[in-house]
């Protein structure tokens, strides 16, 4: 029997959306904060706020851009697996789920990279995504808003 999950409400365009996955562990990674608390994903450009004390330098936003290409080159795997939500508590950050969530949540991973719950689409492999490249960023009252797209 196929596990019932909650059903995602929009449509993603898989390179964006996996990229946003590399981006949130990089930004998690490097500066210690959450996950985007607020994203909004197109194929186009997309846009990801994050909560910190400070502005990145110009420096650290060059690395975090490196970074995130850098994890796209290494091909790595992209796969989905269902985890009982009990089981999920130790693996990845609940905070974001919606309330009512399933029993059963659908676990995305990046190679070893990234994991986290996510009824999103994907690409299979990171070499499908293409090139990471920030747009421009602005911070207000705690919080980066950075403006990426992917080509």
């Amino acid at each position: 029997m196929d596990p019932i999950i909650n059903e995602h409400n929009k449509q993603e365009y898989p390179p964006m959306h996996t990229a946003e996955h590399i981006l949130n562990a990089t930004m998690v990674r490097l500066f210690g904060c959450p996950r985007s608390r607020n994203a909004h994903i197109e194929r186009k450009k997309s846009k990801c706020d994050y909560e910190l004390g400070q502005a990145p330098s110009e420096e650290q936003v060059a690395r975090i851009e490196s970074i995130v290409n850098e994890v796209i080159s290494r091909n790595l795997p992209v796969t989905v697996e269902f985890i009982p939500k009990a089981e999920a508590e130790g693996i990845v950050d609940m905070s974001k789920l919606p309330e009512g969530v399933s029993e059963t949540l659908r676990i995305v991973r990046v190679g070893e990279y990234d994991v986290c719950a996510c009824a999103g689409t994907h690409v299979r492999n990171t070499s499908e995504i293409g090139t990471f490249k920030i747009l421009s960023h602005d911070y207000e009252d705690g919080r980066w808003r950075v403006r990426w797209k992917v080509v």
